[in-house]
């Protein structure tokens, strides 16, 4: 995700450091991209409200979600066939079991009795069937059906405007729905974990325009508010399937604050922490410390080219531009080593991830020859850095490496501030001649990021790099049965993606959050997944 996504995302990694909200935002997508605020768990009775920041989601629509702000209150409003736990392993949710053909390609899957939308509905495999074409459906506009169902025959037909149904989603009876994918994919089930191939009444969506305000979905929790601007409140879903929710409540504000200021003041549960009280923090002395949890993330922060749009057509210029930052720098001076170097596109933790993997390093003198030696050496055009904000005052980061740009090539480099919502559509549209943004993933699986993001032919690679080396070995892991040989052409993938330098890869980031003692079983995962039920308050 954009961060998931920035989707499928939005990931505004040092955006959120340097704020104080603490936790990267995605993938750019969900795609996109970074994970949010939550809380899950077992058994009602245990009564109690959850109070903490939130931010307005660009949609709620599952269907429509590429970034963390949406996915983070969707999985828990709204659920899927399968889940990821805990420990990011795929789970059984809607759908109790699944059978998979001998050939790989074709899944059944077998559904709880007795789930039942919000309102009481019982679900069927037909909700399934009627969602996921909803999502392929041209009308519905989505930019994620592709990337997350194009697996299953017929949906590109659908999305195309060639069919009306997709011929690879069959409902069997009431119980049982049937998938066929177009060939043997490892990291299916995996996708079936994203919004897209979630359930949704078509009653629900059909009834209104702004059916989002009042969602009839089957998650943990249902949306009992939403103030924009001001507060969104989740509240028990008591017809959940599994074991409902232990709190009663969750609370977002919405209109901002100082966040430790507001946690301070008991006026929130759980926050942020950023660089202005890291220290404090960080001290095993203070208070803080003792409620202080800190989270490696499977995300990536970056500056991204447009490959189409001079120079960065030049892959001597992209490359002279990233030997030209001094990443390392960056973090120690100006994010105080709160983030991990980014030297590949994997963050630690990701199956594949290569610790070998060097990167392009800082190398002034190499910059130089080869800016030098590019096509564009006597009439380099001014560069032009998009980002995500409306404020006056740019991110430190931004300003750090554009001086490193300036000082160490005698580039002009301007900086255009984006918000948000026209941030993602832009990105999509390729309006922009360079980019900082991060991925935030949406499943543990490197398909996630290399070929979601650097595949030719896929919709979320918004560098629109393309190079048929990596398409092929891409193609050979997306079908590869043996893990280690399939870990090892993404990794070789992964070293010419970096060697042509599509991006700048910056960072790795890490969540710091403080949490009142009184908030229990509250679990801060690595990327965006259902967290909010199993939490609970006690002894407030």
């Amino acid at each position: 995700m954009d961060s998931r996504r920035i989707i499928v995302g939005v990931v505004l990694l040092l955006f959120v450091l340097v704020l104080g909200l603490g936790v990267a935002l995605a993938a750019v997508l969900f795609r996109g991209g970074v994970g949010g605020t939550g809380v899950s768990a077992p058994a009602a009775g245990k009564a109690g409200t959850l109070t903490t920041l939130g931010a307005d989601p660009p949609t709620l629509d599952p269907a429509l979600a590429g970034d963390v702000d949406s996915a983070s209150y969707i999985v828990e409003i709204f659920s899927g066939l399968v889940t990821l736990n805990k420990k990011l392993q795929i789970e059984p949710d809607i759908a109790e079991r699944w059978q998979v053909s001998p050939d790989g390609k074709v899944y059944t899957f077998y559904l709880r009795p007795g789930v039942k939308f919000q309102d009481g509905k019982p679900v069927t495999a037909r909700d399934f069937k009627w969602a996921m074409e909803r999502a392929a459906d041209p009308r519905t506009e989505s930019i994620l059906a592709d990337t997350y169902l194009g697996d299953i025959i017929g949906i590109r037909d659908m999305l195309q405007g060639r069919a009306k149904e997709a011929s690879g989603i069959k409902v069997i009876d009431d119980t049982t729905l049937q998938l066929t994918i177009d060939a043997p994919k490892a990291y299916f089930l995996a996708k079936m974990t994203y919004p897209t191939a979630f359930v949704l009444d078509k009653d629900n969506v059909q009834a209104r325009r702004n059916w989002t305000d009042r969602p009839n979905g089957t998650g943990p929790f249902r949306l009992k508010e939403w103030k924009k601007g001001e507060k969104i409140t989740l509240e028990r879903n008591s017809l959940y399937y599994r074991e409902v929710a232990k709190l009663e409540r969750v609370n977002f504000l919405l209109a901002g604050g100082s966040s430790m200021t507001m946690y301070e003041n008991n006026e929130i549960d759980i926050a942020g922490v950023g660089l202005a009280d890291i220290d404090r923090a960080m001290d095993p002395s203070n208070a803080l410390n003792k409620e202080l949890t800190v989270t490696p993330e499977l995300n990536v922060g970056y500056i991204g080219f447009n490959v189409k749009m001079p120079p960065f057509d030049d892959v001597k210029v992209r490359q002279a531009l990233t030997y030209a930052v001094d990443k390392e720098k960056v973090i120690s001076v100006v994010l105080r080593n709160l983030v991990e170097p980014a030297r590949g596109i994997l963050p630690p933790g990701m199956p594949g991830y290569d610790s070998s993997l060097k990167g392009l390093g800082f190398d002034v003198a190499k910059a130089k020859a080869l800016l030098a030696d590019s096509k564009y050496k006597d009439n380099l055009p001014i560069i032009t850095i998009s980002i995500p904000g409306t404020g006056a005052t740019l991110p430190p980061t931004s300003e750090a490496i554009i001086e490193m740009w300036k000082t160490n090539l005698g580039l002009k480099v301007e900086i255009q501030q984006v918000e948000w919502a026209t941030y993602l559509d832009d990105l999509k549209k390729h309006r922009f001649q360079a980019f900082e943004v991060g991925w935030v993933a949406d499943y543990p699986d490197p398909q996630n990021f290399l070929d979601i993001l650097f595949h030719c032919n896929s919709l979320e690679n918004n560098s629109q790099y393309c190079n048929s080396q990596v398409d092929g070995l891409l193609n050979q892991a997306g079908v590869e049965i043996d893990p280690e040989k399939r870990i090892a052409l993404y990794r070789q993938a992964e070293k010419i993606i970096v060697d042509d330098a599509a991006w700048i890869p910056l960072w790795h980031g890490k969540s710091y959050l403080v949490i009142k003692p009184w908030v229990k079983d509250y679990f801060v995962p690595p990327m965006v997944i259902p967290i909010l039920k199993d939490v609970h308050i006690e002894g407030r």
